[in-house]
């Protein structure tokens, strides 16, 4: 009978090709860098087959090591699954989340309160940054978990929620009769820009990027202003913005796609109650797109 495959090898194996380092991931392991070099070897030596590739200081995945992340991830999971279903003790501990400020307005005071008083003991320290630099806090070990507006092209973003994008305007404002059109939004590197402009692009309209900015609540701001339209998704919208309906001619938006992703670390106990939480409770948000409309 063939033995199992080493859980703990696996997750170093699965550190290294988190953060593209030796170093970085012994750290995250709690052990020395020659001690996971070795785990490396003997892991490679099992299979057969070269799982990472290093070239100076950088560290990849090789065709191989690409399969095997992806399942060593799912076991895991399914390993932390099974210790929580035999812990009977309360959960506690800390969790290094990072959130876009576009949904900070609503998950910080509805959802991220709500856990707080059903979790007591689960210490929740948060990050608010644009999702693509989340996405690099992962990298470098910065956040156990984190919510992103990327869709799930990165390794392990677990999507679970899909908005509209609607592009908004101040209640009872005139930034819409503007020739150009003022437009406010994110940096060159956001994907909501870059979707937006594309689609402005293939409708021939004019316009000008009149207000940039990564932060979400200067864009709102510039919006609720009547200093510029912009674009946001469902759960963003705030009193005092209105949708723009169809007849003004605005080009329809790619939806949002919102997704979770975990350090290698970050599965089971406290780290899969507070993600639970943040997909059920966010499942369960009431529309604003009418009452925005409304306003």
């Amino acid at each position: 009978m063939t033995a199992p495959l080493d859980l703990d090898q696996l997750q170093s194996f699965c550190a290294i090709a988190d953060c593209g380092s030796f170093t970085e991931a012994a750290r995250r392991v709690n052990k020395t860098q020659s001690a996971v070099s070795m785990q490396i070897k003997r892991l490679e030596e099992r299979l057969g087959h070269p799982l990472l590739s290093r070239e100076g200081r950088t560290v990849t995945l090789t065709h191989h090591g690409e399969v095997l992340y992806e399942r060593a991830r799912k076991m895991l999971r399914t390993n932390a699954e099974i210790l929580d279903h035999f812990n009977d003790g309360d959960l506690a501990g800390s969790i290094r989340f990072g959130v876009p400020d576009d949904y900070a307005v609503r998950l910080l005071p509805v959802i991220l309160s709500s856990f707080q008083r059903t979790h007591p003991r689960i210490a929740v320290d948060v990050t608010c940054m644009p999702s693509e630099q989340l996405l690099e806090g992962m990298k470098v070990g910065r956040y156990d978990l984190i919510v992103f507006t990327q869709g799930t092209d990165q390794n392990f973003g677990e999507l679970f929620r899909t908005e509209r994008m609607f592009w908004v305007a101040s209640h009872g404002g005139r930034a819409l009769a503007n020739e150009p059109l003022a437009i406010a939004c994110g940096p060159q590197c956001c994907i909501w820009r870059k979707d937006a402009m594309d689609a402005l692009e293939r409708s021939s309209l004019d316009y000008r990027i009149a207000y940039t900015s990564s932060n979400a609540t200067a864009i709102s701001s510039a919006v609720l202003s009547d200093l510029a339209i912009g674009f946001l998704p469902e759960s963003a919208l705030q009193p005092g913005m209105r949708v723009v309906a169809e007849e003004h001619k605005l080009p329809r938006l790619a939806d949002a796609q919102i997704a979770l992703m975990r350090g290698s670390h970050a599965y089971g106990g406290i780290y899969d109650a507070l993600a639970t939480h943040i997909v059920q409770s966010m499942g369960n948000l009431e529309p604003q797109s009418q009452a925005a409309a409304a306003e």
